[in-house]
């Protein structure tokens, strides 16, 4: 069985991973045994990561990469290459939200989301597909969320973007599986993660909302996508491609109490 799950040898680029889910997924792998790279937009957060990763006794390698730029992912995927080896895991986790309701959203505003949550992960996918259909397979993980299915208030640009990349998800698995290439996404749920520290104070309404919706009654934890997310890069999910696994302690199956 841990052979099943094992990342020996294998290369995951994560990217977005100094801190927050990226960090989480890919500390998980590097325990597995996988070589772990990130890229972050610029030196600042690159630096954070880089430390972080120290501090956990992980040997990561960092590089300056705008993910929404085809030149600068292809000279990055090309670093790595060289660097570290050809790319067995990516993880499409760089995104960014903005809550603005959208008759208030400029059209500017909404591509930009839609840029860096489904554009993105198309031209980094892009680059690392070939390298993996040479080495006679892959694991493509997609970042999701629950916006991959149910709308909420503010965040049009949001959820069209996380619903093009659950099909996004999809297509890569239709077009590349039988190559040995397994696209997969994990849509998580309410995360505490420091950008939602404000929304999770006591007494705080939102708290009491998620909490209410939630059937583990609780928010999650990074540390909780760990296993969903070693599970789909693992060979433990070798028959597994184009599912969306939703790590979002029970929301989407339930209704909520009665008032």
């Amino acid at each position: 069985m841990q052979e099943l799950f094992s990342l020996q040898g294998k290369v995951a680029w994560v990217t977005g991973a100094s801190y927050g889910i990226g960090f989480s997924i890919a500390s998980a792998y590097a325990r597995a045994g996988a070589t772990v790279v990130f890229n972050e937009l610029n030196q600042e957060l690159l630096d954070r990561g880089l430390e972080a990763y120290r501090s956990a006794g992980i040997a990561a390698r960092g590089y300056l990469c705008d993910v929404t730029s085809e030149e600068q992912v292809n000279a990055t995927a090309a670093r790595i290459r060289q660097e570290a080896g050809a790319v067995d895991i990516l993880v499409n986790n760089a995104g960014i939200i903005k809550r603005v309701p959208m008759i208030e959203m400029t059209a500017a505003e909404f591509r930009q989301v839609i840029d860096v949550d489904l554009n993105a992960p198309f031209i980094v996918a892009k680059a690392v597909i070939p390298g993996m259909i040479k080495k006679g397979g892959g694991k493509i993980i997609n970042i999701c969320s629950m916006m991959s299915e149910l709308g909420r208030e503010t965040v049009s640009a949001y959820a069209a973007a996380k619903g093009g990349l659950k099909m996004l998800t999809r297509n890569i698995a239709s077009e590349y599986g039988a190559f040995n290439i397994q696209c997969n996404g994990i849509g998580p749920g309410y995360i505490a993660t420091p950008q939602t520290a404000p929304l999770r104070q006591p007494g705080h309404p939102f708290n009491a909302f998620i909490i209410s919706k939630t059937p583990a009654a609780r928010w999650g934890t990074p540390e909780d996508l760990q296993g969903p997310a070693l599970f789909l890069a693992s060979s433990a999910s070798d028959f597994v491609n184009g599912h969306v696994l939703y790590v979002d302690g029970g929301i989407l199956a339930y209704i909520g109490k009665q008032p």
